[in-house]
């Protein structure tokens, strides 16, 4: 029970943090561009409970709220987004490259699914130490599109390395339909074809998907090589001000089947919770979610004397 309420306080705080974060993005205040996982709070939150900090995960473009499960202070994350000084990065990493090894945060790459390739290499290291930790990657249904997929998939199982594939399908690759682009909307079926366990979930249902992150963990760190889940979704926001999706497939996803309103009746239907508590849990996340924007404004932009520190590790370049 206390599992499920902690998923569900999870879950707001990804919700909370996204909308804030886009209506400061909206203000001007955030610099760049934003993809938010809205609509994707259940598979965030699912994954972040079954991770431990000596894990690595290599988070995509719409992870902000995985980012602050993992153990990164809010603030640290918010502030990094902001462009700030106090940002977990100095504010030099942004939505696309904030990384934090402390909490097992390897950063996200602008190429999507170039991380893929990046995981093998921790996933190798983890096993030839004999170590159970393993090396998990998010990628979005587009990703299936590029080279990198099939060669981690075929090397993590050929040599049985501790990867976990979280595949977040959400429906579009850009604005692209799944089905339009492959020819099977199942993006599983292309793992079972590299011989390692691979299952499809319904990422909006928070107890399927915790329970089979949590199966899919267990495996690894048994030493029996991959595991890939496939978390059907949707995201809200489109690519771009326009994308047309069909008004039926908007309606199902963001009222019927909603995440966190499916999480809420759950909760309530079995005596967990009742409507009181969960509006308390709601109230709270997002005061905190609005302390941290308020410490991302008030804090200072980078000195631009710092600006080429860091780049290289144990020395430092001269501007130019």
């Amino acid at each position: 029970m206390d599992v499920l309420l902690d998923l569900y306080r999870d879950m707001w705080v990804v919700r909370a943090f996204e909308l804030g974060l886009e209506r400061e993005f909206k203000k001007g205040n955030v610099p760049g561009m934003l993809h938010t996982g809205l609509g994707q709070e259940a598979v965030q939150a699912a994954i972040a409970q079954s991770l431990r900090h000596t894990d690595a995960f290599f988070p995509d473009h719409r992870c902000h709220g995985l980012l602050v499960l993992a153990g990164t202070p809010g603030e640290k994350i918010m502030a990094e987004l902001f462009g700030k000084a106090t940002g977990v990065c100095s504010g030099k990493g942004g939505s696309l490259h904030s990384a934090d090894p402390s909490v097992g945060n390897f950063g996200d790459n602008a190429v999507e699914g170039s991380m893929m390739a990046t995981a093998l290499g921790v996933a190798l290291a983890y096993k030839m130490q004999k170590r159970d930790d393993l090396a998990a990657v998010i990628v979005g249904d587009g990703t299936s599109g590029r080279g990198e997929w099939h060669e981690s998939l075929n090397l993590a199982a050929t040599w049985k390395l501790p990867v976990l594939y979280c595949c977040v399908n959400n429906g579009y690759a850009i604005s692209t339909a799944v089905g339009k682009a492959h020819a099977t909307e199942n993006l599983y079926e292309f793992a079972c074809a590299y011989k390692m366990p691979s299952i499809q979930v319904d990422g909006n249902d928070i107890v399927a998907a915790h329970k089979a992150t949590e199966e899919a963990v267990d495996h690894i760190r048994k030493g029996n090589g991959p595991f890939f889940i496939e978390y059907k979704t949707w995201r809200w926001q489109g690519i771009f001000s326009g994308e047309f999706r069909p008004d039926d497939e908007v309606h199902y996803w963001r009222e019927e089947h909603e995440p966190i309103k499916l999480a809420q009746q759950h909760l309530i239907s079995s005596g967990i919770a009742d409507a009181a508590q969960l509006e308390q849990i709601k109230a709270e996340v997002e005061a905190q979610v609005e302390d941290w924007i308020t410490f991302a404004k008030d804090s200072p932009a980078p000195d631009p004397a710092k600006a080429t520190s860091n780049v290289y590790v144990g020395w430092e370049i001269a501007a130019r």
